[in-house]
């Protein structure tokens, strides 16, 4: 994989310097324009548009539910991050191909390791890199590309600030909404099957119960085998989980057949995690209910509180009328699920 990708960088190399140069120059920072940023997953690139607003442009790499594990580097790519200001990478290996894609381009800029500072959790030897299912972790991804704008564009360092104190008390919000609602539920329904061992922070910030997963490890690409597949039927009828969750950024197909295997439901589609990736339009996190199935939280982008929006088992609005509070500061009511 590794050598695949220099070699794809290489050859990228190749087609962008012949274009270039036909290209306007990157403007540096205080010069009166607006800060260039790169950032490389949707995550960190929604957290630099919070924390940035209208004072920085943000050239996203990865896209939409696209996986970043197998992921390599396109043209396009290559002249944005050559040009940046800052580049901003969430750090803890989940983007394997920078390192030679950054040599490549000659970049010179501000490189943030959005993940300094997170404590990183370890499971059979490797780092788990998806720091960002905590709330409070991503609290200091975004500090951390708060002090890079600041010293990049000094100028504007007052409405980073600003900007960064906004952002966390509405992670705050999030995070004590998230830990009432799954408080309220008792140990026993608190359990999660998933594609593969992406929600580690976030079962160990809320207490779940990890059943396991699809794919036994944090990275998509590693391969499953029949005794993979045996192995997690059995833990979901031992356990009673009531459903495996799918990923929207990955087939749902080994989840369904496991699922039928199982004789549980399987929750994909629309309805999907966003485990590695975020997608377009609203972002979901599902949250245990008492009897044993899920509620989901939407979230607008950018910067929306979250509340529980619908019941899986009846389909329909919760009688407590909750709603999802944008960043415009309207409320709009909740949405049943489909």
């Amino acid at each position: 994989m590794k050598l695949r990708s220099l070699v794809a960088v290489a050859t990228l190399m190749s087609l962008v310097s012949g274009t270039a140069a036909c290209g306007e120059a990157a403007q540096p920072a205080g010069t009166g324009t607006r800060l260039s940023v790169v950032a490389t997953t949707t995550q960190v690139a929604d957290f630099a548009r919070t924390i940035g607003g209208d004072r920085v442009t943000v050239t996203q790499i990865l896209k939409p539910n696209i996986d970043p594990h197998d992921y390599e580097p396109t043209p396009a790519d290559l002249t944005a991050i050559g040009a940046a200001d800052v580049l901003v990478k969430s750090g803890v290996g989940v983007e394997h191909w920078l390192d030679a894609t950054i040599t490549a381009t000659g970049f010179r800029g501000t490189l943030v390791d959005a993940s300094t500072g997170v404590t990183i959790r370890r499971a059979e030897g490797e780092d788990d890199p998806h720091i960002w299912h905590n709330p409070r972790n991503a609290k200091i991804m975004a500090q951390n590309i708060e002090k890079a704008f600041a010293a990049a564009a000094s100028a504007d360092a007052a409405t980073f600030a600003q900007h960064l104190a906004d952002y966390s008390a509405k992670l705050d919000a999030l995070d004590a909404d998230i830990a009432a609602k799954i408080d309220k539920l008792p140990a026993g329904n608190r359990k999660l099957v998933t594609n593969h061992d992406a929600f580690g922070y976030y079962i160990d910030r809320y207490q779940l119960e990890f059943v396991g997963s699809i794919i036994p490890s944090f990275d998509t690409s590693a391969e499953l085998s029949a005794r993979d597949v045996d192995d997690i039927v059995a833990k979901i009828r031992q356990t009673g989980a009531k459903a495996v969750f799918s990923e929207s950024s990955l087939p749902p197909k080994t989840a369904e057949a496991i699922a039928r295997q199982a004789g549980v439901r399987v929750v994909a589609g629309e309805d999907a995690l966003y485990g590695d990736t975020l997608g377009p339009g609203l972002r979901r996190r599902h949250v245990p209910q008492d009897d044993g199935t899920q509620h989901r939280h939407d979230r607008a982008s950018p910067g929306c509180l979250t509340w529980p929006c619908a019941s899986s088992a009846s389909r329909s609005p919760t009688t407590a009328g909750p709603c999802c509070r944008t960043s415009t500061g309207r409320c709009s009511p909740a949405r049943p699920w489909r």
